[in-house]
């Protein structure tokens, strides 16, 4: 299974900032470099335009007889509303609540809660660090710059103008008109205080994307209504034309071609399609579908995982398909077989990534989302399967959704909440699955999941992947157990950024101190990491997963590390990270709990109902271990203490180290005991007692027999269990014979992949897919396995993997 280790990377040292410019440059393609000019010599003739007192407005028709449909009528609002109210009663009551603030200018933006903005909303302001953007030519402004700007993204969160959605809400739902009042109060101000093209509201195309769907649906949700000013469409048309001209103009196709793109497109086929009256309206709805369907392709992986690496990015990208989509198919160009598939197969993802509870938070939290903010959580991610069960009619996605989401009936209607209510929930597949593109391997049986990252680190720079390579994130019985640590925040006054994206933050191993990749900047990394998944074996009654990376080459002296995750379904995880090199290394592998776990052992880890985790280690083990305060940031700008067991040392290469991870109920919270037992020099074994049942496991060189006990085999990998109720069971991967007491119980012509036999009183199952095996029921011993002795002393192997 595992080959042998590869060469080391070539170093490849710093560069000046200078050089990598000069080396971005040569690396252009024609149209590449002649897109970067223009945007960069129109961005300069429109800040002279300005200069000049210029306007920007479009040219517009007349405004259309009758409105282009959007998701819902103006007679439909009211049936909505009232349908919201009665199922969703909890959720009206958060949106007033949300308008009432809004209304007294103070805001819950990402993770930040109760930001005041004043009597007057300084719209350049980072409420949070107290730090203004200056009122200069979009393009002039750096704005990742924290000392410049702040945090941006806050600002950005502002001028998105989605509170303007919740205050459109909160009138339709109440009548209050004070809800409505405020909305055009700030939309005469923000466009008195943010002249195109000043501004950091200007800088990024995305944002400006987010503003005009905000602006789209605030109109359509006021649409009908007596507060709505016959006016306001000729002005809204053209507040949305000079936003289409500058998408258009300033494209993410070269500098962010991913969800920054993707929601570019969407906006351009909102507005090409709702604002027919402006000029460039049709040709907007065409260049933003075709980026849409061309962002399908390119973007989502063939097992239907975004290309980001990213949990949270993924829906963000699923979110704006769906929308997409939907909206296109109350036109006269519906989607389409191909985007439909492609819709499947994301929320396909984001169903078996989930059907452990809340979903694993991999790579970047960015906080956003498309329809409500607020929904900014790991346990709202699940949201997009609401919709999704009534589109494609499938009952394990509405299983999984639990029930009908506000966004769903805003998109769909009362005809959709109908389907979804007459939709039959079906439990989802519980069977362990893999998502082979992004490299995501769920050992799942419906109660608990456990997930490994050994995927590729991110699209082109990476820029929203970690360093985060065959880490693993556990749930049980719904709840986190062992999780990623967040994003916290993009840019700021402290390196946390890289603190929550570097290996250390996550649950794997890192060397000498170092990540598994080095940051280049909040958005790249200096060497692409390079997974690779050696083996993953399926079974009846057990996983096995084997990868490795090559994130140590680059040091002076290279390192390969190498994990093992042994799957006994329903029960345990045993994980054996091996670290192959050569010479004196710094060792450290770290498990990052969930905040509800506490700890009084280090070794049990439990919420106050009792259940939890325990995570064993060898009784005799010389690495140092203990737990610390890590941190977890549950939403962008968040940060909450939680624990991290940490075990350390430094070890002369090769090394090794096992973990057993053991999820526990209220009921049940004792650890067993794991424990190396003496075998031949090649053969790596471990006995686990926990109960009544002794679980003994074998770990050898490949093509190479070896004996223990009554025990001889050629297997890489063997499991041993008995019980006192007189269970036994054993797994072999690629064996060719196994014997116990002499007697041959397994043959093969060749290494079989997988056996299993298992033996209960008189009755023997065994399973196993290569129909060349023979295998001995009889001769599966029913008495217990006595230790061996120790082997006498030999020469180690040269490839020979000791424990530190």
């Amino acid at each position: 299974m595992p080959g042998k280790l590869q060469p080391p990377m070539t170093m490849t040292m710093p560069t000046s900032k200078w050089e990598q410019r000069l080396r971005r440059l040569a690396a252009m393609g024609g149209g590449e470099l002649y897109d970067r000019i223009r945007q960069q010599l129109t961005v300069r003739a429109d800040a002279a335009r300005h200069a000049l007192g210029l306007s920007f407005d479009p040219e517009i028709g007349p405004a259309p007889a009758q409105a282009p449909r959007f998701f819902f009528s103006p007679e439909q609002v009211p049936s909505l509303c009232a349908l919201l109210q009665q199922r969703l009663p909890r959720e009206v009551e958060q949106i007033v609540r949300r308008a009432e603030r809004i209304c007294q200018h103070h805001f819950d933006f990402l993770g930040y809660q109760d930001l005041d903005y004043g009597a007057a909303i300084d719209w350049h302001l980072d409420a949070v660090h107290r730090k203004r953007a200056p009122r200069k030519p979009a393009y002039k402004i750096r704005y990742l710059d924290f000392e410049e700007v702040g945090d941006s993204k806050v600002t950005w969160e502002l001028g998105r103008h989605q509170h303007w959605v919740t205050l459109a809400k909160a009138y339709r739902l109440t009548g209050r008109e004070e809800f409505a009042a405020e909305i055009f109060r700030q939309w005469q101000h923000w466009q008195a205080e943010n002249p195109y093209p000043i501004g950091i509201h200007w800088t990024s195309s995305l944002e400006v994307a987010f503003r005009s769907l905000s602006w789209i649906w605030t109109y359509y949700l006021l649409l009908g209504s007596p507060v709505l000013p016959t006016a306001f469409r000729a002005e809204w048309a053209v507040a949305l034309g000079i936003n289409g001209r500058h998408i258009e103009t300033y494209l993410s196709t070269y500098f962010s071609p991913n969800t920054h793109l993707l929601g570019e497109g969407l906006a351009l086929f909102f507005i090409g399609t709702l604002c027919p009256e402006l000029q460039s309206a049709s040709r907007w709805k065409q260049r933003g579908w075709e980026i849409i369907c061309a962002e399908a392709r390119r973007q989502v992986r063939s097992d239907g995982f975004h290309f980001e690496q990213s949990t949270y990015y993924h829906v963000y990208a699923l979110d704006m398909f769906l929308h997409a989509a939907i909206l296109a198919s109350l036109q006269e160009n519906a989607g389409g077989p191909e985007l439909d598939a492609t819709l499947e197969r994301m929320l396909n993802a984001l169903m078996g990534m989930g059907r452990g509870g809340t979903p694993p938070s991999f790579g970047d939290d960015d906080g956003g989302r498309l329809f409500d903010p607020a929904r900014n959580r790991a346990e709202h991610l699940l949201d997009p399967l609401s919709t999704g069960a009534v589109l494609f009619g499938r009952g394990d996605f509405k299983q999984l959704a639990g029930n009908f989401r506000e966004e769903s009936l805003w998109l769909l209607g009362q005809q959709g909440a109908a389907e979804f209510d007459r939709l039959v929930a079906k439990v989802p597949a519980q069977d362990s699955m893999v998502l082979q593109a992004a490299g995501f391997y769920a050992m799942s049986d419906g109660k608990q999941q456990l997930i490994v990252d050994c995927g590729p680190q991110g699209a082109g720079g990476a820029g929203h992947g970690h360093a985060d390579a065959l880490s693993v994130c556990l749930n049980s019985d719904g709840k986190a157990l062992l999780i990623d640590p967040g994003t916290l925040e993009y840019v700021g006054p402290e390196l946390d950024r890289d603190l929550f994206r570097l290996t250390a933050a996550h649950n794997t191993l890192s060397v000498d101190g170092r990540g598994q990749s080095d940051p280049n900047g909040p958005f790249a990394w200096m060497h692409p990491i390079q997974a690779v998944a050696e083996a993953w074996v399926n079974g009846e009654t057990f996983d096995l997963f084997i990868g490795s990376h090559d994130g140590y080459s680059r040091l002076p002296q290279p390192v390969l590390h190498r994990r093992w995750i042994f799957y006994r379904k329903s029960d345990f995880w045993l994980v054996r990270d091996i670290v192959l090199g050569e010479g004196p290394h710094q060792l450290d592998l770290f498990w990052h709990l969930h905040p509800s776990l506490s700890t009084r052992d280090g070794i049990s880890f439990q919420r106050e109902d009792g259940a939890g985790l325990c995570i064993v280690t060898p009784e005799t083990h010389i690495w140092t271990g203990g737990v610390v305060q890590g941190q977890h940031s549950p939403a962008y700008g968040m940060k909450q203490s939680a624990p991290v067991l940490h075990f350390g040392t430094v070890a002369e290469l090769p090394a090794q180290f096992v973990s057993l991870l053991q999820p526990v109920s209220g009921s049940q919270t004792k650890p067993g005991k794991l424990r190396k037992l003496d075998a031949e020099h090649f053969v790596h074994a471990y006995r686990y007692d926990a109960g009544e049942e002794q679980h003994f496991f074998f770990f050898a060189r490949s093509g190479t027999s070896w004996s223990y006990g009554p025990w001889k085999t050629d297997a890489e990998f063997l499991y041993w269990s008995q019980s006192r109720s007189g269970r036994r069971q054993l797994i072999v991967c690629q064996a060719s014979t196994v014997e116990n007491s002499g007697k041959a119980l397994l043959t093969c012509p060749h290494p079989v992949l997988r056996c299993e036999i298992i033996r209960e009183a008189e009755q023997v199952q065994v399973f196993c897919p290569d129909g060349q095996v023979v295998v001995r029921k009889e001769w599966l011993p029913t008495a217990d396995l006595a230790e061996a002795p120790a082997p006498p002393e030999g020469p180690p192997a040269d490839d020979e993997e000791e424990d530190a």
